[in-house]
């Protein structure tokens, strides 16, 4: 059995994005999934006087850890001005200075979703030529629009995009 990671690129109790990942995780059948908290992982405002000063946060290099021993990743990041989350963002910056590379080469499932027709595709765009550069092997992406129109009782209800996302986990799995 493979494990996979997961986690959703934002700190709110109602995320869309991290019931995204849960149910995607759902989908992953045969393998250990572990869908992660970012409220699990606070650290400090990254700063390099910080660093410096007091070395890198204990969580940051426990997410890390994670990320390590993981066999893959499913992460969806949540929009937050057309970029990502504050929390994401942070986390990323600091894991990145312990390990510029990442995401060590693991496959990859990245995905947004957003009250809005655009699904979080600007964030997506910008982890997609992003990631990559830190050893994302991305297999496979996915946006899911109108999350509050196509999303229901922990499941997606769009026929269409439901088929699209299972179509993203099976080249996903294929990729571990």
């Amino acid at each position: 059995m493979k494990k996979i990671i997961a986690f959703a690129g934002s700190t709110s109790q109602q995320s869309i994005n991290k019931q995204l990942v849960e149910y995607t995780c759902s989908l992953i059948e045969k393998e250990t999934t572990e869908v992660l908290d970012l409220n699990d992982y606070k650290m400090p405002l990254f700063g390099v006087d910080k660093e410096v000063k007091e070395g890198f946060p204990e969580n940051a290099k426990r997410l890390l850890e994670k990320i390590k021993t993981a066999d893959g990743l499913v992460i969806s990041l949540a929009e937050h001005n057309g970029a990502y989350s504050a929390a994401f963002k942070n986390a990323f910056d600091w894991m990145s200075r312990i390990e510029s590379k990442t995401f060590f080469n693991k496959p990859m499932l990245l995905m947004a979703t957003s009250p809005g027709s655009r699904g979080g595709s600007s964030v997506l765009a910008m982890a997609k030529e992003r990631f990559p550069l830190h050893n994302a092997t991305i297999t496979e992406t996915f946006s899911l629009p109108f999350f509050n129109d196509n999303f229901s009782e922990d499941k997606i209800i769009n026929e269409a995009l439901n088929t699209e996302l299972k179509k993203a986990v099976a080249t996903f799995k294929s990729a571990l």
